[in-house]
C-alpha cells in the first residue's frame, strides 16, 4: 500500500497532469490537531461545472457562459442552485457557529446546457484565471469548497477540474482544506485528490441527491478544518467504458453497486464511497468508471472497500454492459402504437442519443407510422425561433415550417410541419418558463396530424417530468404518448411513480453522437481498446 502526501503543482503538471496508477491511497499533509468546535472558519464557495460532449462538431465558447446573472458572486453564487450541490452545502454550513461562506466569482451553466462540445483554452483559462484573482483578493481561507461535474473537456487540457483543484491550492496553501462535489458521470480519477482533500458525488441516476452530497461536503470540510476528520481517500478505476442511457439505477446491477456504497457507509462510521459511472462521450484520458473511498484516517480500509468496490463492478461486468434494451426508432413506434392500441399508455419514447436536441429522427417515424395523441418535446431549432420571434407569433398562427436537423449529421435533415401554433411562452409569452443561462427563452409548440403538438426550444431540453408542461400551457393529460430527449432523468417523473405504462427506449439506426454502440466513435483521446466490452482480453486488477 503506497500513502502519497499532495505533490507540488509544476508546470508539467498544469500542462498535462500526469496519470495516477490503480491503488493509490493517499493521506492529507500534517495539519494542527483538534481545535476548538467554535473557531472562526472562513470558506471559499466556487463553481465550475459542464458535462462535455466532444463529439458535436462546435465548441462552447466564453460567450455561452456569460450572460446575466453569470458569472456569479457573493450571495449571489450562494442562492445559485438551492436544490443541488451548492444548496445543501450553504444550508449546513449555516448551521454551524463561526463559519463564514464567500462566494468567489464563478460561471453557472453553459447556455446550451449540456448539449454543447469541447470548452475552448481561451474560455477555460479566461474564466478560471477570473476565478483565481477573486480568490486571491477575498482571502486568505481555511477551507475551500468547489461545485463540479467531473466531465469537463478542454481543448489542450488534461484533466480540467484537477487543475482547477491545483489553481485554488496554489492560492488556499496547503494548509487549508479542499472539497469538490461532483455528478456520477463525472470522468474522474486519483488526481483531484492529489490537490484536493475530499470529493462527494451522487449516487442515483436520475440525480436525487444533490443536496444530500452538498450537505456532505459542508459537514465533513468543517470537521477537516477543525481537525475531527482526516481525509485519507483510495481510488480505482476497473477498466469498464458504459454509455449513461445503460447507467439507471432503479434496477441491477447498477442498484446493486449503488447499494453496495450505501451498505458500506453504513457499517463503517466516517466511510464515505464515490461511484463514477464515468461519461463516454467526453474523449478525453480519463474517461470510464471509477470509485473513490474516504476514511477518517484509515487507509486500509479505504484500500479495502475500494478494492471491494472495483472488484464487485468487474464480476458484474457483463450486465452492466447488457441488462438494458434500445430499440432502433421504427421499431420503437411501431411498437408504441401497439402499445396505444391496446390501452397500455400514457407511452414514452425516450430518444436517448439526441446530444444538440435536433435530432428529427423520432419525429419522422412518429410521422411517417401516423402515431396520434403524441407531444413531441423539444425539438431544438434556434433559427426558427428566431424567425418567429422577429415574425411576432402569436397562438393560432398558421404554421408552415422545416425544424431541427442540420447542426451535424446525427441530428438528421429538417422535417416540415405543417399546423397551427398550439402555444408560445418565454421572451413572447410567459417569461418565467424556459428561463435558462442566458435570459428568457422563447418556445413555440405547432398542433398538427391527430392530435400531436410538438414544441420547438432554442436548445435542448431533457424533460423530466410530464407536469412541467403544464407551465408552458400544455396539458399532459391530453396526450397518450411523449417524445422526449433524455436518457434516465425522465423517470423521476414519467417512471418511479408508476405513470407511464410503456417505456422504449430507441436511437438512430446509424450509429451516432449519443450512440450505445461506442465501437463507432472517432476517439483520439480515450484508449478504448483498453476498456470492456471494446478491447481484446481487457483485464482487472
Amino acid at each position: 500500500m503506497k500513502i502519497t502526501r499532495r505533490s507540488v503543482l509544476t508546470a508539467s503538471a498544469m500542462a498535462g497532469l500526469a496519470a495516477v496508477p490503480f491503488g493509490t491511497a493517499t493521506a492529507a499533509p500534517e495539519r494542527a490537531g483538534r481545535v476548538s468546535p467554535t473557531k472562526p472558519l472562513r470558506i471559499a464557495v466556487m463553481h465550475f461545472a459542464h458535462e462535455t460532449v466532444t463529439f458535436l462538431p462546435y465548441d462552447t465558447t466564453l460567450d455561452d457562459f456569460i450572460y446575466e446573472g453569470s458569472p456569479a458572486r457573493g450571495e449571489a453564487l450562494l442562492n445559485s442552485s438551492p436544490r443541488s450541490y451548492i444548496g445543501g452545502f450553504v444550508k449546513v454550513a449555516r448551521e454551524h457557529a463561526n463559519v463564514e461562506l464567500v462566494g468567489v466569482e464563478s460561471p453557472l451553466g453553459s447556455k446550451k446546457g449540456s448539449g454543447s462540445g469541447w470548452i475552448t483554452k481561451e474560455a477555460f483559462d479566461t474564466l478560471l484565471d477570473k476565478m483565481i484573482a477573486d480568490l486571491k483578493a477575498q482571502g486568505p481561507f481555511d477551507g475551500a469548497y468547489l461545485s463540479l461535474h467531473g466531465a469537463m473537456g478542454v481543448r489542450d487540457v488534461a484533466k480540467p477540474e484537477s487543475i482547477i483543484a491545483a489553481r485554488v491550492r496554489e492560492v488556499v496553501g496547503p494548509k487549508a482544506y479542499i472539497v469538490g462535489t461532483f455528478d456520477p458521470h463525472g470522468n474522474e480519477d486519483a488526481e483531484f485528490l492529489r490537490h484536493a482533500d475530499l470529493a462527494f458525488t451522487i449516487k442515483y441516476y436520475p440525480h436525487y441527491d444533490g443536496f444530500l452530497q452538498g450537505e456532505r461536503a459542508a459537514r465533513t470540510l468543517i470537521r477537516a478544518c477543525r481537525g475531527d476528520y482526516k481525509p485519507t481517500t483510495a481510488t480505482r478505476k476497473p477498466p469498464i467504458l458504459t454509455a449513461s442511457v445503460l447507467q439507471w439505477t432503479g434496477a441491477s446491477p447498477w442498484m446493486d453497486l449503488v447499494q453496495r456504497a450505501l451498505v458500506w457507509e453504513a457499517r463503517e462510521p466516517d466511510v464515505y464511497v464515490n461511484f463514477y459511472y464515468g461519461f463516454a462521450f467526453a474523449d478525453v484520458v480519463d474517461a470510464g468508471m471509477c470509485f473513490q473511498v474516504m476514511t477518517n484516517g484509515k487507509p486500509e480500509l479505504a484500500n479495502h472497500i475500494a478494492d471491494d468496490m472495483a472488484n464487485t463492478a468487474w464480476r458484474l461486468r457483463e450486465q452492466l454492459v447488457n441488462g438494458t434494451k434500445v430499440y432502433y426508432m421504427k421499431e420503437a413506434v411501431k411498437l408504441g402504437k401497439e402499445a396505444l392500441a391496446s390501452g397500455k399508455y400514457p407511452i414514452v419514447f425516450a430518444d436517448h442519443s439526441d446530444r444538440s436536441g435536433a435530432a428529427t429522427w423520432l419525429l419522422e417515424q412518429i410521422i411517417a407510422q401516423k402515431m396520434s395523441n403524441t407531444l413531441i418535446g423539444t425539438i431544438a431549432d434556434a433559427d426558427v425561433i428566431e424567425t418567429l420571434r422577429k415574425k411576432g407569433v402569436k397562438v393560432g398562427d398558421k404554421f408552415d415550417m422545416e425544424i431541427g436537423g442540420k447542426l451535424d449529421p446525427s441530428a438528421g435533415k429538417p422535417v416540415r410541419i405543417t399546423g397551427t401554433v398550439y402555444t408560445v411562452s418565454g421572451a413572447a409569452g410567459r417569461p418565467e418558463y424556459g428561463t435558462k443561462a442566458g435570459g428568457s427563452q422563447l418556445w413555440v409548440s405547432v398542433k398538427f396530424g391527430d392530435g400531436n403538438v410538438v414544441i420547438i426550444s432554442p436548445y435542448l431540453h431533457q424533460n423530466t417530468e410530464p407536469e412541467t408542461w403544464l407551465s408552458i400551457g400544455i396539458n399532459p393529460a391530453d396526450f397518450k404518448a411523449f417524445a422526449i430527449k433524455s436518457r434516465v432523468h425522465f423517470r423521476r417523473g414519467y417512471y418511479d411513480n408508476g405513470y407511464a405504462k410503456t417505456i422504449l427506449l430507441c436511437e438512430p439506426e446509424t450509429p451516432f453522437v449519443g450512440t450505445v454502440h461506442l465501437e463507432a466513435l472517432n476517439y483520439k483521446h480515450l484508449p478504448r481498446d483498453k476498456f470492456y466490452p471494446y478491447g481484446k482480453n481487457v483485464s482487472y486488477p
